[in-house]
């Protein structure tokens, strides 16, 4: 399987940052915390900062978590972030999710969040997920779905940048449509108890407004997205620099609404 650095589209620019830090246990992985057992060990897939996985282990005051990124330098922010809390029960390390350094069976829930868009084999890594889940355990995911993304005022550059992340997402071989197709990925892993769901984010606060336009403003131009768009000839940079001023009109509207669907699976692997 390849490597999953290689399709990672954002990189680790402030931009990006910005937003994984905001994503909590709470408002990210939601479906998953009625079924977490207090003393599970918990594998977290594409960890990044760890604002989720260090939720995660304060809800499993009895287990461990691991979170694993392939960018080994993110990994310090999520240890300053369980220091931060005082969270013992967690760890970092590098990891891939094609490739994971575990034994078989080797924990009780695996997580990702975001993760699965940005593969070209995402059939691979619920695989991968699975084999070290143990028999009984679940595999839970939650991605994004950009195509059934929703937001007003209607501005045609928006549109125009969406169509635009579709094609470079899809050039570096990964799936910005994912919400939609978990279910499916799941059952062509090998999975035949699969709970599906859906869940959103709205951002139609003044602040909330402002913060989700300028950090994709600033994505568009000043992040590894811009570097990728640019490579592959789907837009140039005064093109992004256009699409980033649709941003920061749609955060300065009195009326500015956006939502993100996202897809939700808990996949019970099959007691031995």
């Amino acid at each position: 399987m390849p490597s999953t650095t290689d399709n990672y589209l954002h990189g680790h620019h402030d931009s990006v940052l910005r937003s994984h830090r905001w994503r909590t246990a709470e408002n990210s992985a939601g479906y998953l915390l009625a079924a977490l057992p207090p003393e599970a060990r918990v594998l977290d897939v594409g960890c990044g900062p760890g604002t989720i996985t260090v939720d995660l282990a304060a809800r499993v005051p009895g287990g461990q978590v691991v979170g694993v990124d392939a960018a080994g330098d993110v990994l310090a922010i999520a240890r300053q972030e369980a220091d931060r809390r005082g969270q013992s029960n967690v760890g970092f390390g590098v990891g891939d999710a094609c490739r994971l350094a575990f034994d078989d069976r080797a924990f009780d829930v695996v997580h990702a969040h975001q993760v699965l868009q940005h593969l070209s084999d995402p059939v691979g890594a619920l695989a991968e997920m699975r084999r070290v889940c143990r028999a009984g355990g679940l595999v839970a995911a939650r991605d994004g779905d950009y195509g059934g993304m929703l937001w007003f005022p209607e501005d045609p550059e928006l549109a125009e940048w969406r169509a635009l992340y579709q094609r470079v997402a899809r050039a570096l071989g990964g799936e910005p449509d994912a919400g939609r197709r978990l279910l499916s990925w799941a059952r062509a892993a090998g999975f035949a108890a699969v709970e599906a769901s859906a869940s959103s984010w709205c951002y139609a606060t003044p602040g909330d407004r402002s913060w989700w336009g300028t950090l994709w403003a600033e994505r568009l131009t000043e992040s590894p997205l811009r570097d990728r768009v640019v490579e592959h000839g789907l837009a140039s940079r005064p093109d992004l620099k256009r699409l980033a001023g649709a941003w920061l009109r749609w955060a300065a509207s009195d009326d500015g609404w956006f939502l993100i669907p996202h897809g939700e699976i808990l996949c019970r692997v099959p007691a031995a």
